[in-house]
């Protein structure tokens, strides 16, 4: 392993680099949680960054109990990248925004009818299947900019020659619930292994898996739809999840709150949106609590990015990206919270992953157009 493995403990580490800015409260809040009952180890990747309570970008790993709100409200949050049949050569950027523009929010009632599985035709929470939600989620259209490992990329699925869709959102209001629901009878106490509110729990934690799948695939369907084209999924990757796992010879649960697990093939690391994604292999690691980055992490907090952008930027401005991409995104403040400048370089925290051991780098992909909310229902 390279320098970029930074050790407070023997149970506290982080994957950094001089080159990387970490907050210190973040760093703080990895102390903090490395202190609950029974939790072993945690480590920060390099897209650490402070969160409610808890750090966003990190693994940990407890023995005898585990903990919900480690997973947060957003459980099976993750990302899929599609292959689609769009030829790269046939792309038109004006006549692409138009057609999502006109792309709702939520899904109608008939078309999810059509396209929802049996299984979730009935879930209480199915009007939400096919949208994307707010914050940090989005859809967006890539190309794949340049080709690191030849052989792997030619065994990955992808085709250079059309354009790739990746999708990132979650459980929607499902995980919201579930986190509520727990918190409130137990606080953050977490749950002991092998108790009635343990299995309870893990029960919903699955549905909720299950659910941010299903939504992710059918987010790829509505916009693939709306652009009168087709596409294959090749990964699909959740980052906010708890599983039982063995670290240092001890059966335990790993917890990942913005963390991408390593053992599931080819993964897609995204930058923000005006800045490059990458496909890469991962090198499994138990050092790194068997994780990796699951993104660029955030630079600035959500309340000041608006102070610092909106008098140099206008939300038409801020429509268009350095890499000569476009977004699509009607909330007026949500386009300042998610701004590029908000944003790590995504160069910065591949060069620490590549510097520690933990990916060799197959593609990089470039942003064509993003999708964020629109501010508008039905399809």
């Amino acid at each position: 392993m390279g320098n970029s493995i930074c050790h407070i403990s023997d149970a506290i580490s982080y994957i950094a680099s001089e080159n990387l800015w970490i907050e210190g409260s973040a760093i703080q809040q990895l102390q903090t949680t490395a202190a609950l009952p029974g939790m072993a180890r945690v480590v920060g990747m390099p897209d650490l960054h402070p969160g409610r309570g808890y750090p966003i970008g990190a693994a940990f790993f407890s023995t005898g109990r585990f903990y919900p709100a480690l997973v947060g409200n957003d459980i099976g949050c993750g990302m899929t990248l599609w292959q689609s049949d769009l030829p790269l050569r046939k792309y038109n950027a004006d006549k692409y925004e138009k057609r999502l523009s006109t792309l709702g929010d939520t899904a109608t009632s008939a078309w999810l009818d059509e396209y929802v599985p049996p299984a979730l035709q009935d879930h209480p929470y199915r009007a939400a299947l096919g949208s994307i939600g707010g914050g940090n989620h989005f859809a967006e259209l890539q190309q794949v900019d340049s080709v690191a490992d030849s052989a792997l990329f030619a065994q990955s699925g992808f085709n250079i020659q059309h354009l790739l869709l990746l999708a990132h959102s979650g459980s929607r209001g499902l995980g919201q619930e579930i986190l509520r629901r727990h918190v409130d009878a137990f606080s953050h106490a977490g749950l002991a292994e092998g108790s009635d509110a343990a299995r309870d729990y893990l029960a919903e934690h699955h549905d909720a898996l299950n659910f941010a799948r299903v939504n992710r695939a059918l987010i790829a369907r509505r916009i693939l739809g709306h652009l009168k084209a087709d596409g294959t999924p090749v990964l699909d990757v959740a980052h906010n999840f708890v599983e039982p796992c063995t670290v240092g010879g001890k059966s335990g649960w790993l917890h990942r709150k913005g963390a991408t697990p390593d053992g599931q093939g080819l993964v897609v690391i995204p930058g923000s949106r005006g800045d490059y994604s990458w496909l890469v292999k991962p090198l499994i690691s138990e050092q790194s609590l068997f994780s990796l980055a699951h993104g660029a992490g955030r630079k600035w907090m959500r309340t000041e990015c608006k102070g610092r952008l909106s008098g140099k930027f206008s939300p038409a401005q801020l429509s268009r990206t350095s890499l000569g991409s476009r977004v699509i995104c009607r909330d007026r403040q949500l386009i300042y919270e998610e701004a590029p400048q908000a944003y790590k370089s995504i160069d910065s925290v591949m060069a620490c992953l590549t510097d520690a051991g933990l990916v060799v780098p197959v593609a990089r992909l470039r942003p064509v157009l993003t999708v964020k909310v629109s501010g508008e229902a039905g399809e």
